[in-house]
């Protein structure tokens, strides 16, 4: 048999979810005994100099022993992300007006120019 058959007879059900850069994939698989399984695939588009583009992907596989532990301990962290910061974005990257702690009483003191200033606050994570 060939391996794209192989591919096709394995993938049972899939699921697509866009986000900004991101891409996640949910797919349900069979094993060669027949169980199922599922694989969670993270692909982040990133460009090159040139214009041309590549894909890094990141993949979890989980089996059916671990889904119920890896489904408390997901409802645990995301309760816990909301019960603490809300369900608002907090994010330079959503927000126009948003500032770091600290960012606006700094910037209220200082003297300099503030487009000068700004220049060196450059998060590499936004380029």
């Amino acid at each position: 048999m060939s391996d794209n058959y192989m591919m096709e007879r394995e993938e049972i059900h899939s699921k697509v979810m866009r986000a900004g850069r991101r891409t996640y994939f949910f797919d349900v698989r069979a094993t060669k005994a027949g169980d199922y399984y599922l694989t969670i695939t993270e692909s982040k588009k990133f460009t090159n100099d040139d214009g041309s583009f590549h894909y890094k992907k990141h993949k979890i596989y989980l089996y059916k022993e671990d889904f119920s532990e890896f489904k408390d301990s997901l409802d645990e962290m995301i309760s816990f992300i909301i019960d603490e910061k809300g369900e608002e974005v907090i994010s330079d990257r959503h927000q126009s007006d948003y500032k770091k702690e600290g960012e606006e009483k700094a910037s209220s003191a200082d003297s300099e120019d503030s487009s000068t200033s700004s220049f060196t606050d450059v998060d590499f994570d936004d380029i």
